[in-house]
């Protein structure tokens, strides 16, 4: 039996965490030896009477080996921080996890990777705002890292699937245990295009209080943290606190001062963090500009015909009812309507839902004039 599956059995024991597998390695030179150690010798390892007696519970509820296969069954693989495949820059940080559950595959160019994280009641400017930043990043060899969350965290992860990039999605369950559980179809793709990350083993639900200790790892395993959209309580706020303790950038979307869902951030820029406006604020940020000459971003999309155009300088980045683009254009309902259609199977537009529109950053004015 390998020694990482004591490694994967120690990590089901709550009470065994960062400091005490330090001990443990340090005493017994081996997880293997540690898991058949006596009490007296865990003792003499310096653990105290709680976590002896965790540690003895486990050793008679828990196989070693029954954990590995049923990580396999699962599609599930471990890495410890002993392993070279281990994250380099989550080896950096100080409460760093001694074992990683992994699905999907992280490859070294993962190093190359900013943490996209923001509020789950996103508005339609910060869904489009991640959309765009993710995207380009995505498109420029970065990889996106987020929570698989409702609401930025799931833009964030679409958009760079989209764009054809790699994404990393760090989340506070076992792998087994998707949430929110309508994202499932999500976490597959992110496995396929890149990979899920936990260090909860299979089976351990998504409570409350893992998810403040996971935002550790968005900041921790990326070269900078990007909060969208975040209103005063969200809780993307404990990536940036996590980030600023790892001496990692932070980076902010402006928004509205009469948007709530913007006011942390606002604040966040007001203290010291950086604005960004274009992806290339971020890149130029981390010293990874020279990454946007080697990759071919697409051109702009031009309305056709007059119609088309008059619409589209009707609409900017801020949702627009159909009724008022009607009213700007001078044009039929009915012909905005069918235009409109038309306009988003090619890519120029993005319906927001109710009735709302807004111009795609690849769609170009046009030619007409609107009176």
């Amino acid at each position: 039996m390998s020694d990482l599956s004591y490694w994967v059995a120690f990590a089901r024991i709550p009470s065994v965490g960062r400091v005490r597998f330090g001990l443990l390695e340090q005493k017994f030179g081996s997880l293997e030896a540690a898991w058949q150690a006596s009490a007296r010798e865990l003792e003499s390892a310096g653990l105290d009477r709680h976590a002896i007696s965790a540690i003895t519970w486990g050793r008679s509820h828990i196989s070693p080996q029954e954990e590995i296969e049923r990580m396999e069954r699962a599609g599930v693989r471990a890495i410890t921080w002993r392993d070279e495949g281990y994250p380099p820059l989550l080896r950096e940080i100080y409460d760093l996890p001694p074992v990683l559950f992994i699905k999907g595959g992280l490859l070294p160019e993962d190093r190359r990777s900013v943490a996209v994280v923001g509020t789950r009641n996103a508005t339609a400017y910060g869904r489009e705002a991640a959309t765009y930043l993710a995207g380009d990043l995505a498109r420029n060899g970065v990889t996106i890292v987020s929570g698989l969350a409702r609401g930025i965290d799931a833009v964030a992860h679409r958009a760079a699937l989209e764009a054809g990039g790699r994404t990393i999605a760090v989340v506070a369950s076992g792998l087994d245990m998707v949430y929110p559980p309508e994202h499932t179809g999500l976490a597959q793709q992110v496995a396929e295009q890149g990979a899920l990350v936990s260090e909860y083993p299979l089976g351990t639900r998504p409570e409350a209080r893992h998810f403040p200790r996971r935002n550790r790892l968005l900041s921790g395993m990326t070269l900078g943290t990007l909060v969208i959209e975040a209103p005063e309580k969200s809780g993307a706020l404990w990536t940036v606190r996590h980030a600023l303790e790892q001496n990692r950038e932070v980076f902010c979307v402006p928004g509205s001062v009469f948007s709530p869902a913007s006011r942390a951030t606002n604040l966040l820029i007001q203290e010291g963090a950086k604005l960004v406006l274009d992806f290339k604020d971020v890149l130029e940020e981390l010293n990874l500009s020279a990454v946007t000459q080697q990759m071919e971003l697409p051109g702009l999309l031009v309305p056709e015909g007059d119609t088309e155009a008059k619409v589209l300088q009707c609409l900017g980045y801020e949702p627009i009812h159909i009724d008022d683009v009607g009213r700007r254009s001078g044009l039929p309902i009915a012909a905005v309507s069918s235009t409109l259609a038309m306009m988003e199977i090619k890519g120029l537009v993005r319906s927001v839902g109710a009735m709302n529109f807004v111009r795609t950053r690849e769609a170009a004015a046009g030619y007409a004039a609107v009176e």
